[in-house]
């Protein structure tokens, strides 16, 4: 019996390399398929990268199906103190199930060890080629040129505040957030409020596609003064494999503005 311990802090006995894992956390299911195929015994239905992904679905990341997730015997289950619910996670240990708990990481560096322990120490893998050409695409933190509100959802807006991991994607290609001194890691604010920082300290508006769908229509209507980007949301928010592409395709995003 091999004794690990997650993010939290929290024992992980495994028996050995993980084979047979459940994952409720969408961009650690596409992280855990590219690194390791096979393993993933089930995961939830956002987990929709690889496209090609076909597995045992378990519900949703904030409320999961328990029961379905326990029948599926997993010898691990990967989840996020952000994205799942600590009950839900208690629930599965009680009944034996080894559960990792990635933190809630701040920074894209944070992200990427975090990533890294889980699959050279639960996983027994060598160190992933993504994860290396991600981390050298992410060194860099380019100098601010826009300072931005970065609204993440509306009804009731929510937007990007302190020590985010989206956050500091967009800082390290020149995008400063102006909520980033908030007591708050996801303020929510009046849309009052939102449009009174393009009077003073903002000139940019990020939209993402997701976890709310912003587009052309719904998003920027709501400040019709304010210059905007829309972005995808599994760049700005998603850590694993996708981070290669991510810089690329938020820098691009920006260049035209």
């Amino acid at each position: 019996m091999t004794y690990l311990v997650d993010d939290l802090g929290e024992p992980v006995p495994l028996s050995g390399p993980a084979s047979r894992v459940v994952s409720l956390v969408p961009s650690l299911t596409e992280a855990v398929e590219v690194s390791a195929p096979g393993r993933l015994a089930g995961a939830t239905e956002y987990c929709t990268h690889p496209s090609t992904l076909d597995i045992p679905r378990v519900g949703g990341s904030k409320y999961p199906k328990l029961d379905r997730v326990l029948d599926l015997a997993p010898d691990l289950v990967l989840a996020n103190a952000e994205e799942n619910r600590q009950e839900d996670v208690e629930r599965l240990r009680a009944n034996g199930i080894p559960v990792w708990v990635m933190a809630a990481a701040a920074s894209v560096p944070a992200a990427l060890g975090s990533l890294r322990r889980i699959l050279t120490q639960a996983y027994e893998l060598d160190e992933p080629e993504w994860l290396v050409a991600a981390e050298e695409a992410w060194r860099e933190v380019r100098p601010v040129r826009f300072h931005a509100v970065v609204p993440v959802w509306r009804k009731p807006w929510i937007v990007l505040g302190r020590d985010t991991f989206a956050g500091d994607v967009l800082r390290r290609v020149g995008v400063a957030n102006v909520y980033a001194a908030s007591e708050e890691r996801y303020p929510r604010p009046e849309v009052e409020e939102l449009r009174a920082h393009f009077a003073a300290d903002a000139d940019l508006l990020v939209l993402p596609d997701e976890p709310y769908l912003f587009t052309e229509e719904d998003g920027p209507d709501h400040f019709p003064d304010a210059r905007y980007v829309l972005v995808s949301g599994r760049h700005l928010t998603w850590y694993g494999p996708s981070l290669v592409e991510a810089h690329a395709a938020l820098t691009d995003a920006l260049a035209g503005l």
